[in-house]
Parts: structure tokens; C-alpha cells; sequence
């Protein structure tokens, strides 16, 4: 691995890259926040982010923000879980990384680049939209004419839509 241009602290990181830092780290699994632990809850972040380094956590990170979104929608493909678990086996110890990410957002704010790396979903494993962002949903399955578009939060998180070209003369 090679060594980092500057050093990494826990605001240079979103909160999904602050879980994947902390699943990474030697952060006890049964781990429970005391007052005062902000300096260790850092610690581990650090460390977990060295361990794992930035690019692979970048990318860690979008996939388990985008599996989550999915999940929470309930369009996560059985290959996008499969990923998942084999990304992050242990349920258990990914709950506990994430609270305390989750938590460390009061001590140790987000930087704007952060925020936008936040901001960039990826998905691993096919997906219900194939990559176009967008999922057919039928209200009548006999009907195939009564359905409608609806984003995939994966690839489309904030349902943008393409704009038709136009061809001026």
C-alpha cells in the first residue's frame, strides 16, 4: 500500500466511508460508546481507512450507500445481497460500525468533499433498472400499458431525467 500525500482524519470521510473505515479497523465488536471515546472512535476510523486505503474505501463506501437505499426500497436483486454479504460479512459488526459512524457525525463533521463523494451512488451486481436509472413499475400485471417509471435509487437517486437533445438549424 502505499503511504497516503496527506494525513486522514474523520472529518475527510462521509458517514458510508466511516462505516466501512470502522468495519475495517480493530474496533471491538461488541465495541459500546463511552463519553470521552471520541479520540479512540478516531483511532479506528484512521486506522481503518489506512488499513482498507482510500480508493477501495471510496468505493466500498458508494456500494454500501447505494445497497442500502436499495434495500430500504426493497429493490435490491438477490445478485446485489449476494455482494453485499460477501463484502460485509459479519450483519452484526457492520450495524455496530455504522451506529457509531453514525455517531461520530456530532464530534467530527463532514467535509464538502466528502459530501460530494456522498453523493455518487454505485452498484455492484445487476440491478432492476440494467444501469439506465429508471424501473418499469405495472400497476396491472394484465395491462401492460398501465405502468409507469419510477428512478432506481441506485443508479438515480435524485430521479433526474434526461432531457431530450435538440437540433437547432
Amino acid at each position: 500500500m502505499l503511504p497516503l500525500a496527506k494525513p486522514v482524519t474523520a472529518s475527510d470521510l462521509s458517514n458510508a466511508e466511516r462505516t466501512v473505515a470502522l468495519y475495517a479497523s480493530d474496533m471491538p465488536g461488541s465495541y459500546s460508546y463511552q463519553r470521552g471515546g471520541d479520540v479512540q472512535v478516531e483511532a479506528w476510523i484512521v486506522q481503518g481507512a489506512l488499513r482498507v486505503g482510500l480508493p477501495e474505501l471510496y468505493r466500498s463506501a458508494a456500494f454500501l450507500s447505494s445497497f442500502q437505499a436499495l434495500r430500504l426500497v426493497e429493490m435490491a436483486t438477490p445478485d446485489q445481497r449476494r455482494a453485499h454479504r460477501v463484502r460485509f460479512p459479519s450483519a452484526a459488526r457492520l450495524r455496530r460500525a455504522s451506529s457509531l459512524a453514525s455517531l461520530s457525525l456530532h464530534t467530527f463533521r463532514v467535509s464538502a468533499e466528502a459530501l460530494q463523494r456522498s453523493r455518487r451512488p454505485e452498484v455492484e451486481g445487476t440491478c432492476l433498472c440494467g444501469g439506465s436509472g429508471w424501473v418499469d413499475v405495472y400497476f396491472d400485471p394484465d395491462d401492460p400499458t398501465t405502468f409507469a417509471a419510477e428512478n432506481c435509487v441506485g443508479h438515480n437517486p435524485h430521479g433526474y431525467k434526461p432531457r431530450a437533445l435538440r437540433v437547432v438549424a
